[in-house]
């Protein structure tokens, strides 16, 4: 089974030159925002030290949150579920976290880290659905295997999902789709949904749309979608 490629990145502690988004990860976000150093320290008690609950309530993952729009509709929208987010970026990490703060919800989580290091984060069956919205497409010749979909990735998902989960991933990459396709034939799941042009589909009206997602579609540019079950 193919595994995936550790990747190493920058500590926050070490950063010449710290500013209000880095320092609000050991600030005033600490609770429920964890620096690439601490977020690691709650696998498999993600529910029970961070949100303080059970294990019977669904634990969702996003994988690359950007400014968090679809993170903090999730969280807000839906009370009676917890969500973790991860993002490499600071400001993002920070918009993301600060917006499901705000209304006042408790539910949500960020961590500063990188996907391809998620065997550190999550136990296995720790998680409920995934969603992967617009991740970099990685469309020079060489970049393919830096794709977040890939055949090592949704193995390590499977093994990290409770059964009945989902994955949903969207991008205007009609490449990187094509690509991810391959990819997604080769794993255990299930297709239970797939378009190449989201918002003329039947799929439509249920949808999220992300920021990115609008300026996207304003210009014109199909969305692939895909979602499938565990």
């Amino acid at each position: 089974m193919d595994s995936l490629p550790r990747r190493r990145i920058n500590l926050t502690r070490t950063l010449p030159n710290p500013n209000r988004y880095t320092t609000a990860l050991e600030g005033e976000f600490s609770r429920y925002a964890f620096s690439e150093e601490r977020a690691p320290d709650n696998k498999g008690q993600w529910r029970s030290k961070v949100f303080e609950t059970g294990d019977d309530r669904p634990m969702d993952l996003e994988i690359g949150t950007g400014n968090g729009f679809h993170f903090g509709h999730r969280a807000i929208t839906f009370p009676n579920r917890c969500i973790v987010g991860i993002e490499i970026k600071y400001k993002p990490l920070f918009q993301a976290i600060r917006r499901p703060l705000k209304a006042g919800a408790k539910n949500a989580a960020m961590c500063r880290f990188h996907a391809f290091n998620i065997d550190d984060l999550f136990a296995d069956g720790e998680l409920n659905d995934v969603y992967i919205h617009f991740p970099d497409p990685w469309t020079s010749p060489k970049k393919p295997k830096n794709r977040i979909v890939n055949r090592a990735m949704l193995a390590t998902l499977h093994r990290m999902q409770r059964p009945g989960s989902m994955i949903e991933f969207k991008t205007d990459s009609r490449e990187a789709f094509l690509w991810c396709l391959e990819e997604i034939a080769a794993s255990p799941y299930k297709v239970e949904a797939r378009t190449l042009d989201l918002h003329r589909s039947e799929w439509a009206a249920g949808n999220f749309m992300t920021f990115f997602e609008s300026l996207f579609v304003k210009d014109g540019i199909e969305i692939n979608y895909i979602r499938l079950r565990r």
